[in-house]
């Protein structure tokens, strides 16, 4: 028997991160089937259980066609590691970008939901220090933007691993270059960027969000009905 709550097929890349699991989790959660993509390298998380696991490097352009088939939508959850490698952002937050966008394209998925990052594009930062990450992940959403999908970009605050006292925290929504700092745990990041997959007016949105015990508790649909204009390239 089908089950009632089966949705489409969701990919989610750089799936074997914090955040990245946590996504694959939530989806399965709320009935979609997911492909986890995964580098060839990567430790498989237990939170990728239940998931399509397909191992590939971004760069394989033929692979991550065929990873995509018949996929509704993709989650981006790729983000470079610190390392000693400070191209690691130039080539995972901008290049990958490329690569994943023109997978899409040539695979027929239009759908896609970047998280990305509170900040992106500000040069004067500490994050900067780390192989100025958050210009190449500027200029990942800029290429997003330009790509002709229906793409939302999710920028959290600092992201926390705390899986404790999750309800208690309100969310804040904002459109981009609003927010400056301040934390949210993976796990609600995870959910948001899901929220905003089955949300159509998130479609064309930099979203940003942060959290905490003290703010008023509101869904990612409520704030989209009070927002103006989405800010599309």
């Amino acid at each position: 028997m089908t089950d009632p709550r089966a949705k489409g097929v969701v990919a989610v890349s750089g799936a074997s991160g914090k955040t990245g699991w946590r996504v694959v989790q939530e989806a399965l959660k709320r009935g979609y089937r997911v492909r986890a993509l995964l580098r060839p390298s990567s430790a498989v998380p237990e939170g990728l259980k239940g998931a399509d696991l397909i191992r590939l490097e971004l760069s394989d352009g033929p692979a991550l066609e065929k990873a995509l088939q018949g996929v509704e939508a993709l989650v981006i959850a790729t983000g470079a590691r610190p390392s000693i490698d400070l191209s690691g952002p130039l080539k995972v937050d901008a290049l990958a970008m490329r690569s994943q966008i023109a997978a899409c394209q040539a695979s027929g998925v239009k759908r896609a939901v970047l998280v990305s990052s509170l900040c992106s594009g500000r040069l004067f930062h500490p994050l900067n220090l780390f192989g100025l990450i958050l210009i190449w992940k500027r200029l990942g959403e800029r290429w997003l933007q330009e790509s002709g999908l229906d793409w939302t970009v999710v920028r959290p605050g600092g992201l926390k691993e705390s899986e404790e006292q999750l309800e208690s925290e309100g969310l804040r929504f904002s459109g981009p270059d609003q927010q400056e700092s301040n934390s949210i745990p993976r796990r609600l990041v995870a959910r948001v960027c899901l929220d905003a997959l089955e949300q159509p007016a998130a479609i064309g949105r930099i979203i940003e969000v942060t959290s905490s015990p003290e703010l008023e508790s509101i869904q990612l649909s409520e704030w989209l009905q009070h927002e103006a204009t989405p800010a599309r390239a």
